[in-house]
């Protein structure tokens, strides 16, 4: 696996870490929506964490990074820390968006994390807004869109890519092709489902990468952000990966099989990566242990915060209302 990409040991480490910190912190928010604290929407990332993991770690602090509606691992890996993300979750004034974002609504300014969008293909017209502004404000900086495939249908994703190449924007367009859109397989929705060969209609450099081998996905992400920050133009990934839980908590999955995910599953990429390191002995058991308790110390110390945390009082509740308050001061 390393000859793919030649990482150190540290590196790695990094890379297990971050994509355990994103599949156990969903599998925390599994149990809480279960118990209703948490409301509304969730859309789980297990079985992508390595295209998340793997494009934050090419990125800098002053790039941007737009997401989807199944965004915690975007907003963990961009470096958004988990106690206010858990207490967003919770619809806590001490949460990163002061409890008014829940799950499918993260942001984070200071980390240039511009949020999750529940409109499908709704992050990628702002991408390119972004990215025309960084281009004279920002030199050198990068904007990391990531979509489904599924968005590839919308009239504002070939919108976008021609603006992008017409203007030789900094912008890294990231497709999380997981194969179905909500419940729509792809090859029911798309004639041609290489979904990077799309790119070749607007003249734009692409690739594909099996996003379940994570030095994979972290090798073709940095050759993308190096193409893009070098001045060179927009950039087009398609990472091939596969959620492992259903579309949403709502979601029957009635149109795949036990067999199919379970398939999938046996390709689970940070399940690869550590095994391969075991047995290169690049992570030990002792090494492993100690990941596992930190990471688990952290949900639990974010639960703590969250749950700790208060609930915007109901005379509050219109703060942030632009359109009352230009009717309050247009009244007579």
């Amino acid at each position: 696996m390393t000859d793919k990409l030649h990482l150190d040991r540290a590196h790695l480490h990094h890379l297990v870490r971050e994509m355990l910190r994103i599949r156990r912190f969903e599998a925390k928010c599994v149990e809480l929506y279960q118990a209703q604290k948490i409301r509304g929407f969730l859309h789980l990332y297990d079985g992508e964490e390595s295209i998340a993991v793997g494009v934050m770690d090419a990125l800098e602090p002053r790039d941007a990074v737009l997401a989807t509606y199944r965004e915690h691992g975007h907003a963990l890996a961009r470096g958004v820390p988990m106690a206010p993300l858990m207490a967003e979750m919770l619809g806590k004034v001490e949460g990163c968006c002061l409890g008014r974002g829940g799950s499918m609504h993260l942001f984070d300014g200071t980390r240039r994390f511009f949020g999750g969008n529940a409109i499908v293909g709704g992050g990628l017209p702002l991408a390119v807004g972004i990215a025309m502004a960084d281009q004279r404000l920002r030199p050198g900086a990068v904007t990391v869109c990531f979509f489904g495939e599924g968005a590839v249908a919308e009239g504002a994703f070939h919108e976008s890519m021609n603006l992008a190449v017409i203007w030789k924007l900094p912008v890294l367009f990231v497709c999380e092709n997981n194969l179905y859109a909500m419940g729509v397989p792809l090859a029911d929705s798309e004639s041609q489902t290489d979904i990077y060969r799309k790119a070749d209609a607007y003249r734009m450099p692409a690739a594909q990468v099996d996003a379940m081998e994570p030095v994979l996905m972290a090798a073709a992400a940095r050759r993308a952000v190096e193409h893009v920050r070098g001045g060179l133009g927009p950039y087009f990934l398609e990472c091939r990966t596969y959620r492992f839980r259903a579309h949403s908590m709502f979601d029957t999955q009635a149109y795949r099989s036990r067999e199919e995910v379970d398939d999938w599953k046996h390709r689970d990429p940070i399940a690869r990566l550590r095994g391969w390191m075991r047995d290169n002995h690049l992570l030990s058991t002792d090494e492993s242990d100690a990941m596992d308790a930190e990471i688990q110390a952290e949900i639990d110390a974010a639960v703590a915060y969250a749950e700790a945390g208060t609930l915007e009082p109901v005379d509050q509740l219109e703060r942030f209302v632009l359109m009352d308050s230009v009717v309050q001061e247009l009244a007579p």
